[in-house]
């Protein structure tokens, strides 16, 4: 079953409004991403070359986590009147199969001449920081 995405509208979002969801980092969501994106590096799906890396073990996508960005966008914060307009990413720590991440967003501004919000992102594992950035939204009447 598809989700619905949210209807938040210009007028109901609010600077400091968040999202929090969470995603567990399985197998078969980097056997589905290696296939979508042709990326089969080995660190990420050769576990006997992962485990001579400094890493130890196979190492998630980081584009595969921020992939949860659009997720965010599209269907909590704001939802169904999202256009993506821009998102800058920084990887600051590996992910790992079998990993639960969390991921959060936040309103840091609301521009009403442009219909602009900027959402600070971030996906992280307990307390530790493992993508951050910015998004830039229109929200679509």
């Amino acid at each position: 079953m598809t989700k619905s995405p949210s209807e938040h509208t210009f007028e109901d979002l609010f600077v400091g409004q968040k999202v929090t969801f969470s995603e567990k980092i399985d197998e078969s969501l980097l056997v589905d991403f290696a296939k979508l994106s042709g990326d089969f590096n080995p660190l990420h799906m050769d576990e006997d070359y992962a485990l001579s890396t400094n890493f130890e073990k196979r190492v998630c996508h980081g584009m595969l986590l921020a992939s949860f960005f659009s997720q965010l966008v599209g269907m909590y914060l704001p939802g169904k009147n999202s256009l993506y307009f821009s998102q800058s990413l920084n990887f600051r720590n590996p992910c790992f199969v079998d990993d639960e991440v969390i991921i959060a967003g936040e309103i840091t501004e609301k521009k009403s001449n442009t219909r602009i919000i900027t959402i600070k992102t971030t996906i992280s594992r307990g307390t530790t920081i493992i993508i951050d950035g910015t998004a830039k939204v229109i929200v679509r009447e």
